[in-house]
């Protein structure tokens, strides 16, 4: 399965190389209020991706921090359900102690 993931990122890797190469033209991009810039095609795409994954990891924060924290609240719970169970289990595997026989009146 390693092998066949390999294979794959380097497919695509050469695929996104031969784009590279075939789209280094130098484009115009314009902002704003006059503001422009010149660049490579590829450039300004690699700019822009990038720029999309850091606002989706931003916007993806608050709910992997509250996720990790629910987590962690559960696996609180569990450890303390565990230590009950494991509590319940010694208690009844033990003998009943002297105290808890009932006497037992014998007529002779």
């Amino acid at each position: 399965m390693k092998i066949i993931s390999k294979f794959i990122w380097l497919l695509v890797f050469i695929a996104f190389l031969g784009f590279a190469l075939k789209n280094d033209k130098i484009v115009t991009l314009e902002y704003f209020w006059g503001y422009q810039q010149s660049a490579p095609l590829v450039i300004l795409l690699l700019c822009f991706f990038v720029a999309g994954a850091v606002f989706c990891l931003l916007a993806m924060a608050p709910m992997v921090f509250r996720h990790r924290r629910d987590i962690s609240r559960h696996k609180k719970t569990i450890a303390e359900i565990e230590k009950e169970r494991q509590l319940e289990q010694a208690t009844a595997n033990q003998a009943p102690t002297p105290d808890a026989i009932p006497n037992v009146i014998r007529n002779p």
